[in-house]
């Protein structure tokens, strides 16, 4: 859900139109697929060879939780991010969109088009989401084969259901609150996995409890708030006039 809401900053900060969106999230998928399966693949080997890692990847999702639970709500501007701009620094680029090409001729040079930089932005937001969500994959099973193909289904059924649910995004108002608690949680059974083992059924239940309850608490939350706005009066006729 937080790449979704990244997703949507990209585009809208971007003026990409959802006709385009489609390419970019092609080539983003691939693109994560390939540093997904790089981060597995070298976590598991440190799991592997140092065990001791699992307490640091689970202090690390308490301390990403604590933060993401505390972490003040603020509009976000991705083009004043010294990412976009090292990206126009090292990537000569233009403004102007030209379909769903990546790259254009401008003035005998190629250069990258929006939709490139995009394409970028996004890759690089998945990386970031990728240090929580590949340790909290770690708490449930060691198996490589079983995180990275749970990565898998997860990418794709981000950008199947983006379009769904993008719309919907500005109703989760306090989804961070149920997802903080869950890196919280999982953060802490990765710490005394080796003394007080929970169940995976367990598991299941507390982060379909925590992720639901913040979904159905923000849909109570946002339609009371709808509701409960007050509704200016239609204009008297002739108000503008002489009385």
């Amino acid at each position: 859900m937080d790449n979704l809401f990244v997703f949507v900053v990209v585009f809208a900060t971007m003026r990409i139109s959802p006709a385009l969106q489609h390419r970019v999230l092609y080539w983003g998928i691939l693109s994560a697929l390939a540093l997904r399966a790089g981060m597995i693949l070298g976590g598991s080997a440190l799991l592997i060879r140092f065990h001791w890692l699992i307490y640091v990847f689970g202090a690390f999702l308490v301390l990403t939780g604590f933060r993401l639970f505390f972490h003040e709500a603020k509009e976000h501007h991705p083009e004043k991010s010294w990412a976009f701009r090292a990206l126009r620094r090292v990537i000569p680029s233009t403004s102007r969109v030209e379909g769903h090409r990546f790259f254009v001729l401008e003035g005998g040079k190629r250069v990258a088009t929006p939709l490139f930089l995009s394409l970028v932005l996004i890759e690089l937001s998945d990386v970031v989401f990728a240090l929580d969500s590949v340790p909290a994959i770690f708490g449930v099973t060691l198996d490589p084969f079983i995180v990275f193909t749970s990565n898998i289904f997860a990418i794709l059924g981000l950008r199947s259901l983006y379009f769904a649910v993008a719309s919907l995004l500005g109703r989760f108002e306090y989804l961070h609150f149920g997802l903080s608690l869950v890196l919280v949680f999982i953060g802490v059974k990765m710490s005394i996995s080796s003394w007080v083992p929970i169940h995976s059924l367990a598991s299941l239940v507390v982060v379909v409890s925590l992720l639901g309850g913040a979904v159905l608490y923000s849909l109570w939350r946002t339609r009371r708030e709808s509701s409960a706005a007050p509704v200016s009066p239609p204009p008297e006729p002739g108000g503008d006039g002489p009385t």
